[in-house]
């Protein structure tokens, strides 16, 4: 892919697992890369590190995705720095319940559909005005197969990751004419991350990976992969889409 150079991309949640992945591979096709994190400073300055180390340019900014004005203050300083955010990654893991439908409270499946839009709407939000204005951007955000192939105690992230698909369609729609495409990476699950070590146990994966065509779970890479497509300056005509990364499994 040849159009990135330069482009700033922000990765929400980017200090680990996925979002590292995907920050990393940005930086390699010439994108300046802002790590955003919430507690792991340390594992952000490594992945500072390692894009450095390899030429590229990034900076690593704490922030809560669900905070408003902490947002908009790391808005405010990657503007001071680079200029205005081009390609928006929202990857960031908002915490949920592992819970059937009869053990779960509102607090934790309305919580969490609360936790997960806010987060959606507030860096959006924040990004947009520098997107209109140059009438370019890219915005990626992180589903889930479990949005459409739900599993046992999952209701509250399939759930609401399944609201942010729809968002998306709705973003892509109103942004479309002022040259902003906005899509979804669906990934299954992925080896190497919290999230699949906290809920997929042995017997789990075994199943899992039986079921899938390519006879494995995907990697962080994989993943990023699928954003690296859609952040380029390249795909110019694929918006309000979702990508599975899941190794054939939705196509059964």
């Amino acid at each position: 892919m040849t159009g990135a150079t330069g482009r700033v991309a922000l990765v929400t949640g980017g200090s680990s697992g996925i979002g590292a992945a995907i920050a990393r591979l940005l930086a390699a096709r010439g994108m300046r890369v802002v790590v955003n994190y919430l507690r792991s400073d340390k594992a952000a300055a490594e992945v500072v590190a390692a894009i450095a180390a390899a030429g590229g340019q990034a900076m690593a900014v704490q922030a809560d995705v669900r905070e408003t004005a902490a947002v908009e203050r790391m808005v405010e300083r990657v503007s001071a720095a680079w200029g205005g955010v081009d390609v928006l990654v929202h990857n960031a893991l908002i915490p949920y319940a592992v819970a059937s439908f009869q053990d779960m409270t509102w607090e934790e499946l309305g919580g969490k559909l609360d936790s997960e839009m806010h987060a959606a709407f507030t860096v959006t939000k924040a990004v947009l005005p520098a997107m209109t204005g140059q009438r370019w951007g890219r915005i990626v955000y992180l589903g889930t197969g479990l949005s459409r192939r739900p599993r046992e105690g999952m209701i509250a992230l399939g759930t609401a990751k399944a609201a942010l698909e729809q968002f998306a369609r709705y973003l892509a729609q109103e942004l479309g004419p002022q040259g902003i495409t906005v899509n979804v990476v669906a990934p299954g699950p992925v080896e190497e991350t919290r999230m699949s070590q906290h809920v997929l146990d042995d017997a789990l994966k075994q199943r899992q990976v039986a079921a899938t065509p390519l006879g494995r779970l995907a990697h962080p890479a994989d993943v990023a992969q699928a954003v690296a497509f859609y952040a380029d300056e390249d795909n110019a005509f694929m918006t309000g889409t979702t990508a599975a990364v899941d190794g054939g499994v939705s196509m059964q």
